[in-house]
Order: structure tokens, then C-alpha cells, then sequence
């Protein structure tokens, strides 16, 4: 497959996802979704050999800025429902991926963005990198499980806190709260991105898949009626008067910016 939208570079037993939409923060759309989900089944299928841990990043500023609010505020209720179930799967392809996932969150990761990165098995993250899930701006709330991992991951009251008020996290406060493994310096972040996760790939893949699968059981707490659940909930909220009325004034004040 021709990628449009991300670059697959395999090198060194490492694979480098890396969304390429620099111009658009790396917003997500139908065809940058699609391309994510082949390259992550091309790296789980992958040998174990040739490919031992999966670095996922953004080109220019941005690691995901979310889903690309030009094509979500004009997609129909049949599309933005297709678009959601896709989701799911790429969320599943990285959680359930052979491989170890790292996220290397460059700049900015919000929403699906950040959502990617919660479904990693680990972050690392540039000084300074925003994040955060901001759906309750547009009268939404996160349909990608992104409130589901993050309370997973720093418990529910800090969760609530932080996805009602939509509020921009640092990777400071992520780090602290043990979201984030280790931040380094933006002028050096690809290079130490390469040494952390070059680390993996010296050891053996199936006690590395073994770990994973144990962690993410302990963790158990995201289960296919909860996320039924969620992705509903956002459903209806997109279809509200108050979503739309969001969706598109975002998009009209983009429309202006030009």
C-alpha cells in the first residue's frame, strides 16, 4: 500500500510510524485512519526478527492534533459512524499488536492524538508537549476510549477532572502522574526516542508480547459493552444541537483563518 498521509520506515529492528500532515497539526482523516491501520497490521505480521518495537510520532510540530474537524463536520450521520467503529480498530491495533508500542509524542496530541498514544504501551514525550482531550469544547466528549485508558491509567477523579474541562495537559503533569515514562529535550527528542526504544528490540519478543498481555489483564477495566457504551453516547451527542452547533462554527472559523 502507497502511503499519502504517514510514512513506514523499518530500520534496525525498529518500525517508525510517523502521521504525516505537518500543514494539518497531522489531523486525522478517513485515509490517514486507514493508512495507520494497514501499517500497524503490516508490523504485527511482521517478523519478530525484523521488527521488534513500533515507534509511532508526527512530523513538523504535532504529534495528532485529533481528527480533522474539515472533514468530521461534514461527514453524515452513516460516515461519522463508520468513522468511530474504524477507530476502535486502530486503537485494537495497536493494544493488541505483537509488537512493543511506543509513542513519541513530538508537540501536540489532542483527542485522537492523544487517544493514540494512551493505547501505547508506553510514552515518552518532548519538554513541553501539549496534550489532552478537549471533545467537551465542541459539546462532545471522546469517542476513541480515551477516557476509558486515561482513568485506567491516573484514576477516575483526575479523569473527570481533566476530560469535563477539556483542559491542555503538559508532558510535565503527565509525567508526574505516570503517564509518561521519560521527557526529553526537543532538540535531541528523535535521537533519545531511538536509544529508548532501541532498548527493546535486545530483548526476546515473546516474553516482551507475554508482559504486555499480563499488564494490560491486571489493568482490566475496558471492556466491549463499556466502549458500546461510550461510542453511543458520543453518537448522540454528535447528532445534538449543541454538537453541531460546535462542529460547525469550528469549521466555519477555520474556513476564515484561509
Amino acid at each position: 500500500m502507497k502511503y499519502q498521509h504517514i510514512l513506514l520506515d523499518i530500520k534496525n529492528k525498529m518500525a517508525w510510524i510517523t502521521f504525516n500532515r505537518p500543514e494539518q497539526l497531522n489531523a486525522m482523516n478517513a485515509m490517514m485512519m486507514d493508512e495507520i491501520i494497514h501499517a500497524l497490521d503490516v508490523v504485527d505480521k511482521a517478523d519478530s526478527k525484523e521488527i521488534g518495537v513500533v515507534v509511532i510520532t508526527g512530523a513538523g510540530k504535532a504529534f495528532m492534533a485529533g481528527a480533522d474537524i474539515k472533514e468530521y463536520a461534514q461527514q453524515t450521520e452513516a460516515q461519522f459512524d463508520a468513522f468511530q467503529i474504524k477507530g476502535h480498530s486502530l486503537y485494537a491495533g495497536i493494544e493488541n499488536n505483537s509488537k512493543v508500542v511506543i509513542a513519541a509524542i513530538n508537540g501536540y496530541a489532542f483527542g485522537g492524538g492523544f487517544e493514540i498514544a494512551l493505547a501505547c504501551d508506553m510514552i515518552i514525550a518532548s519538554a513541553g508537549a501539549k496534550m489532552g482531550l478537549p471533545e467537551i469544547l465542541l459539546n462532545l466528549i471522546p469517542g476513541g476510549g480515551g477516557s476509558l485508558r486515561l482513568a485506567k491509567k491516573i484514576g477516575i477523579n483526575l479523569t473527570n477532572e481533566i476530560v469535563m474541562t477539556g483542559r491542555t495537559l503538559l508532558a510535565e503533569e503527565m509525567h508526574a502522574r505516570g503517564v509518561i515514562n521519560y521527557i526529553y529535550p526537543r532538540e535531541n527528542f528523535i535521537d533519545n526516542a531511538t536509544e529508548f526504544a532501541h532498548s527493546f528490540t535486545q530483548q526476546l519478543p515473546d516474553r516482551l508480547q507475554v508482559i504486555k498481555q499480563l499488564t494490560q489483564e491486571a489493568a482490566n477495566g475496558i471492556t466491549p459493552a463499556l466502549q458500546q457504551k461510550e461510542a453511543a453516547a458520543l453518537g448522540k451527542f454528535y447528532r445534538s444541537k449543541e454538537g453541531q452547533e460546535k462542529i460547525q462554527s469550528f469549521y466555519n472559523k477555520s474556513l476564515e483563518k484561509k
